[in-house]
């Protein structure tokens, strides 16, 4: 799976897309618009690596914040849901997660959460990925264009 399909299923469906992203800090969004044509279906994103971001733009739960932490599902969820909604797109997709060196929230290295927000409903997948931080953070855009590509096919 690559941007490339990512790009074409959406575009081939007319369909648009927004990114909520804390670990990878914009490498979704980046992965997308590297690909011809992608201004078509990318609205936009949004790096939140602060909570105060995540609930004053993504309008993620202060509450929830400050119970959980960043790293958990229904923050993704909530992340991916805000991306739809501020950047008016079909579906949004977001990514939470520890990509180390150190633990995060209670969370190991290597936690990640990948939500995907669409018309009808919102996933969110755990994953536990292995390596360095920059490998963690590679799986994890990786989860996020599967996700994405996995939600429009269904």
């Amino acid at each position: 799976m690559t941007a490339e399909q990512v790009v074409a299923a959406f575009l081939g469906r007319g369909a648009t897309a927004a990114t909520a992203e804390s670990l990878t800090a914009g490498l979704v969004a980046a992965a997308l618009a590297d690909v011809p044509g992608a201004s078509g279906m990318l609205r936009g994103g949004v790096v939140s690596y602060a909570s105060e971001v995540k609930a004053g733009i993504l309008g993620v739960s202060e509450q929830l914040l400050a119970e959980a932490g960043s790293v958990d599902p229904r923050v993704a969820a909530q992340m991916a849901e805000g991306a739809r909604r501020v950047c008016g797109a079909d579906y949004g997709v977001a990514t939470t997660g520890v990509a180390g060196p150190d633990p995060h929230d209670g969370k190991p290295v290597g936690t990640v959460y990948v939500a995907v927000a669409g018309p009808d409903r919102t996933e969110t997948e755990e994953f536990r990925f292995e390596g360095n931080r920059a490998e963690i953070r590679a799986a994890a855009r990786d989860a996020a264009l599967r996700a994405l590509l996995g939600e429009l096919v269904i």
